[in-house]
């Protein structure tokens, strides 16, 4: 048995309205164990919204429907699911009562429009909506075929699904598996490589495994359907030690942990501090690693050395050096780092100088080259050379500029 989830709004068409109840639905799925394999948006027509049920009723065993219950001629669900399935609408006294007790409690009279709310497929059970005036149904049109109606307002949708459909659901013998997941991160390696690696484990079927990648850093998704979250644990566990193993060095958290918050915590465990020397990412680092709460304890500050004359007069970076190799280069990287740990008296330094673009790049330095420069505890320094192109703009040289220096400190930290 299979869900497939419709949404109804020629808003969510144009764009105008982020499509967050399908995502929530979804999810809400997952918990309970229902696999969903199609998700449609439609707008307000009654043809297209004929064509997209014809479809799902022939594939899918719950259809879950949002929006498209209001009081306005554009609210055409009930009245097109009674039509497809050629069941007469019948007024619901019930409906009609709890809207206008509703409208009163406002200091409201009901506007005769809201009674088109009151109006039900025949044999239809009342999906209530205590917090809107547009209830929803659940419906078997068909034996082998449940449909559940919900209103497009998220915070009606939520309480409707919380409410009833869950409990609803439930009683329909569903909830006693669900799906859980656990997403392993890595940095510094493409989708490609690391599917190709993971070879037969993207094959397997419980728990399945999933690359996702995203402003260069790749995900890769384990789920399980089990009784409990122990039970999937049991089966997640081996799954995650053999795809770390895999991603090696590349692999650097899990779930909610990112780049700076994995930085943060070996910084504290080692007892020790950190400031940032930063040029084209314009204090993108330093915004990263105060996202994190807590991280004052670690993280001491940093400078944003935009214009050469900053560089040397903050960070102590040597002017024939720069105008002979040039800001974005090597040995700049390393004196930015060094100044910075030097200056602010931390443990480590980290440094960013790079081209972000559009303009400024030459053939010898073209746009997307990114020096990161590293300074430890015992007053080293280097410097790592990348070349992220220019195909994907200047944002995307100066975020991944950023994350790339995280886990350049990440993996410095780990090799001490």
């Amino acid at each position: 048995m299979t869900a497939e989830i419709i949404c109804i709004g020629t808003e969510l068409l144009l764009g105008n309205i982020l499509n967050g109840n399908a995502r929530y639905i979804a999810e809400q799925l997952a918990d309970l164990g229902i696999p969903h394999y199609y998700q449609t948006v439609v707008g307000d027509n009654p043809t297209r919204i004929k064509q997209v049920l014809e479809v799902a009723a022939g594939r899918s065993n719950i259809l879950i429907f949002t929006g498209g219950l209001g009081p306005t001629p554009d609210d055409l669900t009930t009245e097109t699911l009674a039509d497809f399935f050629a069941t007469p609408l019948v007024e619901r006294a019930e409906i009609i009562a709890d809207i206008t007790e509703k409208f009163a409690h406002r200091g409201r009279t009901m506007s005769p429009s809201n009674r088109k709310q009151a109006l039900l497929p025949e044999g239809a059970q009342i999906l209530p909506n205590s917090v809107g005036s547009a209830p929803g149904i659940i419906w078997n049109p068909r034996e082998t075929l449940t449909v559940l109606t919900f209103p497009g307002v998220p915070a009606e949708m939520k309480h409707m699904w919380q409410e009833t459909a869950i409990p609803y659901l439930k009683s329909q013998g569903w909830g006693k598996q669900g799906f859980y997941s656990r997403t392993l991160k890595f940095w510094g390696i493409s989708e490609s490589e690391l599917a190709e690696k993971a070879g037969a484990l993207l094959d397997s079927t419980n728990p399945t495994v999933a690359p996702y990648a995203n402003f260069g850093e790749v995900k890769l998704r384990i789920s399980a359907k089990a009784s409990s979250q122990a039970a999937a644990d049991d089966l997640i566990d081996p799954v995650e030690r053999q795809l770390r193993d895999i991603g090696g060095r590349h692999y650097y958290g899990k779930d909610e942990e990112t780049l700076a918050s994995v930085v943060g915590r070996l910084l504290l465990n080692a007892g020790e501090t950190l400031a940032v020397a930063e040029s084209c990412t314009g204090g993108g680092l330093g915004q990263m690693l105060t996202e994190i709460p807590g991280s004052s304890q670690y993280f001491w500050g940093g400078a944003i050395a935009y214009d050469n004359r900053v560089k040397v007069a903050l960070l102590g970076v040597d002017s024939e050096d720069l105008a002979t190799h040039g800001a974005v280069s090597d040995l700049v990287a390393q004196q930015m780092a060094a100044g910075v740990r030097s200056r602010l008296g931390t443990s480590w330094g980290l440094s960013v100088t790079g081209i972000a673009g559009p303009g400024g790049g030459t053939i010898a330095k073209p746009v997307g080259l990114v020096y990161i420069g590293v300074a430890d505890p015992q007053g080293r320094s280097q410097s790592f050379e990348y070349r992220f192109g220019q195909t994907r703009g200047r944002a995307w040289v100066r975020l991944v500029s950023a994350c790339s220096a995280l886990d350049r400190l990440r993996c410095s930290i780990d090799m001490q």
